[in-house]
């Protein structure tokens, strides 16, 4: 009753309405995100899950305006506590960067600095953001590299990344993004490249500082392992579009876009996956490139060639199964065509 009753207070916090990354290969622009919207609430956990090249990744950017303008553009609109993030200059954007919302990026050891000691890179924010004189900004990041669970502060205060390991570069990467409370928190693959026990540890950490902060958090990820674990809600990407919108609970018992289903049915342990001596399915075919992508039409269709053309929408529409529940394309009413499918 107390979750239902959170639930039900939470304020939305981000409104992305239409948003379309294009970016310029030969002179011609390709849209990497086609037509995103979704809304993130505070103290929310919202996964966005899809195979790499769907446009994950392209979407978080996007939001906080960090594509190179000189071959890429974005049209829409990306609402931030009502304020659009596409209409503002760098420089009010720069207020908004680190303070209101923090990135945790991909690979640490590319967005960290490698000139720059971990601690001055934790200040940095601090300085910008917080009206701190420098003994109180390194006690702060002290705290903060206590606060993700490194053991030694004072040492890895003092270290470049290369002097670090995969799971402290991205623990020290957690600080920074953490370094202001901010009100959104963009978590992009935050586990990649991570060892078993590390990945738990990091998404143990998040999950306990979300709480603390009550921060928003856009977790982009292709592991539906941690979205089970995590998330609120999850939206599903294919080719850049959200192709399945819904209740993380709603979405395991019930997903109904082709894609969606193919991706559970190639978990291991899901109940369409592989078992015993039978072999685990996978998805036919694969992402289509931005110069190859058919911009009419069910994007999934040519890797699920068992469902006739004339199921698929010529203009895909959301049709809304639940309230909170949204599925693109009208192909969801007819996966199971195939024997043995889905």
């Amino acid at each position: 009753m107390e979750e239902e009753k959170n639930k039900m207070v939470r304020k939305e916090l981000l409104r992305i309405s239409n948003l379309v990354t294009s970016f310029c290969i030969n002179g011609h622009y390709y849209a990497a995100v086609d037509g995103v919207s979704l809304g993130i609430n505070e103290n929310e956990v919202f996964a966005i899950v899809g195979e790499s090249g769907c446009g994950k990744s392209a979407l978080a950017l996007s939001i906080l305006n960090l594509h190179n303008k000189a071959h890429t553009k974005v049209e829409g609109n990306i609402y931030f506590k009502g304020k659009d993030l596409l209409t503002l200059s760098t420089e009010e954007l720069n207020k908004i960067r680190g303070r209101d919302i923090g990135m945790i990026f991909q690979d640490p050891l590319t967005a960290l600095n490698p000139l720059m000691k971990i601690g001055a890179q934790i200040e940095e924010a601090l300085f910008y953001h917080a009206s701190m004189n420098s003994r109180s900004r390194k006690k702060r990041a002290l705290e903060l590299l206590e606060q993700v669970g490194i053991q030694n502060p004072g040492l890895t205060y003092s270290q470049f990344p290369h002097e670090l390991s995969g799971g402290m570069r991205q623990r020290a990467m957690i600080a920074i993004a953490l370094s202001c409370k901010p009100s959104l928190v963009i978590a992009d693959e935050p586990t990649t490249a991570l060892d078993v026990t590390i990945q738990a540890q990091i998404l143990d950490l998040l999950g306990r500082l979300q709480k603390e902060i009550k921060s928003g958090i856009i977790l982009i990820t292709h592991d539906l392992g941690v979205v089970a674990e995590m998330a609120d809600r999850v939206g599903v990407m294919y080719a850049g579009q959200l192709v399945e919108i819904a209740d993380v609970k709603e979405i395991f018992l019930n997903p109904l876009h082709p894609y969606t289903r193919s991706l559970f049915a190639s978990m291991p342990n899901s109940p369409a996956g592989g078992r015993g001596d039978k072999r685990l399915p996978v998805i036919e075919g694969m992402v289509p490139s931005l110069l190859n992508i058919e911009r009419q039409g069910c994007r999934f269709a040519p890797r699920i060639p068992w469902i006739p053309a004339s199921y698929h929408e010529e203009v895909p529409q959301y049709h809304r199964v639940k309230e909170d529940h949204v599925v693109l394309c009208s192909c969801y009413k007819n996966f199971y065509l195939r024997k043995g499918r889905g």
